[in-house]
C-alpha cells in the first residue's frame, strides 16, 4: 500500500512539473497580479439579491457554515475521499476567463478546495443559474481533454475511461454534491484590476458536465481551487507566482471590493505585519495552524487540542471553536459587555443582545503561534435584524477550530507556500 502510494506521489510530482514545464505565462517567471474580490452578497456582486435582508443572510450563512465545519470533521477524522461542503452564499467571487478566445466566468475562490472547475457543454446535468453560457471545449483552439492513459489522469486518480479515452472525473462535496466531467486543460486568464491580462496556457480544470450542486440562484460558474493539493491553481501557477498569494476581504455589504492577489504583488510590507507557521497534516488540501489561545483584556483561554488545531477557511462565514474554549470566551464576552443577552430565536447564533442595547465590543486577540491577531468588532459581531450577534460559535463535540472569513475581515492575509507561514495585516480592505 506504500508502494502504491508512493508510486501515485512521484507520477503526480512528474505530472505537474512537466505541465509547469509546458506552461508559457505571458509575463517574466516571477510576477504578480491583482483581481477584484466581491462577496456574493455585496451590491457590487451581479448576483446581488436585494430582497434578502442581512438577517436572512447571516442566519443562511451561519447554517451553511455549520454545514461545511461538519464536513471538515468527517474529512479529518475518517479520512474520507471527498472535498468539503460545496461554498455557496457566504463565498466570494473572482472573474476568471478559459479557452481561446476567452470567454468570461464569475466562479468561487475557495481555499477548501482543490480543483478548479467550471460547466461545460454538452452536459447532462447542469444547474441553471449560471448567468452565462456553458464553456463550449470545441470552440476554443487550445482545448485538450486527458487521455486515460495520462499520467496527469493516473495522479489525480481519474474514476473511469469514456469510450473516448478521455479521462473522467469525480468530485463528491461533503453535503453530497459533485461535479463529473472530464478532466482537462486549456488556457486560462485573469484581466488584473492594472488592466493587464495575464494568461496561464494550460491550466488543469475540470470540465463539468454532470454537476449536481445545490446553489439556488448563485449565478455562478464553478470553482477556483486554492487548497494545499497538487492540482490547485496555486499548486499549478506556483513557480511563476512564487509559490504565494494573499486576499483581502471587504465587509459584506461594501460598496468596494477586495483583492485577490497572487505573486510579488501578495508580499505583505505592513510594518505590524504578523506570521504563524503552517502545520502540515491531513488532507493536504486544508490550511492549518496552530492556535494557543483567546484573549479579552486580561483573561486567557486556551484550547485543550495542541498543534495544527485550527483551520483558516475562505468559505466559512462563521469563527468555529472547540467547546471549552468556546464556553470560556463567551464567559469573556459576557463579562466584558456587562449587558443581559438576548435568546437568536433562529438558533443559528449562541451569544446575541438586542440591537438597541448600547454595547461595548471587546477586542479579541487570537494568539496562534507566533502572532497575535487583534480582532475588532467587525470580525466578531454582526447586526442580525434586531439582534446583534457574536459571529463566533461552538463546536459541539471535537476538539478542533475553524478561522472563518468574518474573522478575516479588514486584515491582508498572505499564504506563502515555500516558507509555509501565513501573515496577517491589518488593513482597510476597501482601499488597497
Amino acid at each position: 500500500m506504500v508502494n502504491h502510494q508512493l508510486f501515485l506521489l512521484l507520477t503526480l510530482i512528474s505530472s505537474i512539473l512537466v505541465f509547469q514545464s509546458e506552461s508559457r505565462v505571458k509575463a517574466k517567471a516571477s510576477f504578480g497580479f491583482s483581481l477584484e474580490l466581491i462577496h456574493r452578497d455585496s451590491p457590487l456582486s451581479p448576483f446581488y439579491n436585494a430582497s434578502l435582508n442581512s438577517s436572512e443572510i447571516l442566519t443562511k450563512n451561519a447554517i451553511h457554515s455549520m454545514e461545511r465545519f461538519r464536513h471538515f470533521q468527517s474529512l479529518i477524522n475518517q479520512k474520507a475521499v471527498q472535498s468539503i461542503v460545496f461554498p455557496t452564499e457566504n463565498s466570494y467571487l473572482t472573474k476568471l476567463s478559459f479557452g481561446t478566445p476567452p470567454v468570461e466566468y464569475f466562479a468561487i475562490v475557495d481555499t477548501g478546495s482543490d480543483l478548479t472547475w467550471i460547466q461545460c457543454v454538452p452536459c447532462t446535468e447542469c444547474y441553471n443559474s449560471q448567468g452565462s453560457s456553458l464553456f463550449d471545449p470545441q470552440a476554443s483552439s487550445t482545448y485538450k481533454a486527458f487521455s486515460c492513459d495520462s499520467q496527469t489522469c493516473r495522479a489525480f486518480g481519474g474514476e473511469q475511461c469514456l469510450k473516448t479515452n478521455d479521462c473522467q472525473y469525480h468530485v463528491t462535496y461533503g453535503d453530497m454534491s459533485s461535479t463529473t466531467g472530464i478532466l482537462s486543460s486549456d488556457s486560462l486568464s485573469f484581466d488584473s484590476i492594472n488592466g493587464q491580462k495575464t494568461t496561464f496556457s494550460t491550466s488543469i480544470f475540470g470540465c463539468g458536465r454532470n454537476n449536481q450542486v445545490q446553489l439556488g440562484n448563485l449565478g455562478i460558474a464553478g470553482i477556483v481551487g486554492l487548497g494545499g493539493g497538487p492540482f490547485s491553481l496555486v499548486s499549478q501557477i506556483g513557480p511563476q507566482i512564487d509559490h504565494r498569494f494573499s486576499y483581502c476581504f471587504v465587509p459584506r455589504f461594501a460598496k468596494s471590493s477586495g483583492k485577490l492577489i497572487f505573486g510579488q504583488e501578495s508580499i505583505i510590507s505592513h510594518p505590524k505585519a504578523i506570521s504563524t507557521p503552517l502545520v502540515s497534516k491531513y488532507p493536504q488540501t486544508f490550511y492549518y495552524l496552530t492556535l494557543n489561545g483567546v484573549s479579552i483584556g486580561d483573561q486567557t483561554a486556551h484550547p485543550s487540542s495542541t498543534q495544527g488545531n485550527v483551520l483558516i477557511d475562505s468559505g466559512v462565514t462563521l469563527t468555529i471553536l472547540e467547546p471549552d474554549l468556546y464556553s470560556s470566551v463567551e464567559a469573556m464576552v459576557k463579562e466584558a459587555i456587562g449587558k443581559e443577552p438576548v435568546q437568536d430565536p433562529s438558533g443559528a447564533f449562541n451569544l446575541c443582545y438586542g440591537a438597541d442595547t448600547n454595547i461595548n465590543v471587546p477586542e479579541m486577540v487570537f494568539h496562534f503561534s507566533g502572532a497575535d491577531v487583534r480582532l475588532q468588532p467587525v470580525n466578531t459581531f454582526m447586526v442580525n435584524g434586531d439582534l446583534v450577534c457574536m459571529v463566533i460559535v461552538p463546536n459541539s463535540v471535537n476538539p478542533f477550530s475553524v478561522f472563518g472569513n468574518y474573522a478575516q475581515i479588514n486584515f491582508q492575509v498572505e499564504y506563502d507556500l515555500q516558507k509555509r507561514v501565513v501573515s496577517f495585516a491589518p488593513t482597510d480592505c476597501t482601499q488597497i
